[in-house]
């Protein structure tokens, strides 16, 4: 598929759109203990996030809360992922030391994994993430 023309300008081609039972919350966590940046947020007057894009280098995820009438809802949390969001980060050990002190749920502990250190967490919400550092070529 070539690159899309029809998008705004920065904006990547793919990105996620995660659906958690408050948005709002989410949004939170996603700031505190995975370390995103809010790019904007629509809420309404009583704070409830309707949609939000939050970055992390060049990547964006899309988060809000589940709405019936577009036929979404939020994860519930079971024995297995039917998906998880891949996020490249610095140094992989010290962001999991920094979201395991803010209440990520760890599913893997850092380890070497082909060409990446990885690890694997649940955000509240019940949404999983691995986040990986690129291990030094050999």
């Amino acid at each position: 598929m070539p690159a899309s023309a029809r998008r705004p300008k920065g904006a990547p081609q793919v990105m996620p759109y995660l659906y958690y039972p408050d948005a709002a919350s989410a949004l939170s966590f996603l700031i505190d203990a995975f370390e995103f940046e809010e790019i904007s947020a629509e809420r309404d007057e009583g704070g409830t996030v309707w949609t939000a894009q939050v970055s992390t280098g060049d990547g964006v995820v899309l988060i809000g809360p589940g709405m019936e009438e577009f036929g979404s809802k939020s994860v519930t949390v079971g024995a297995s992922a039917t998906s998880r969001t891949f996020v490249y980060v610095d140094e992989v050990d010290l962001h999991y030391q920094h979201s395991l002190e803010r209440g990520a749920a760890i599913i893997a502990e850092p380890a070497n994994h082909g060409p990446n250190r990885i690890y694997v967490a649940r955000d509240p919400g019940g949404q999983e993430w691995i986040f990986a550092s690129a291990l030094p070529v050999q």
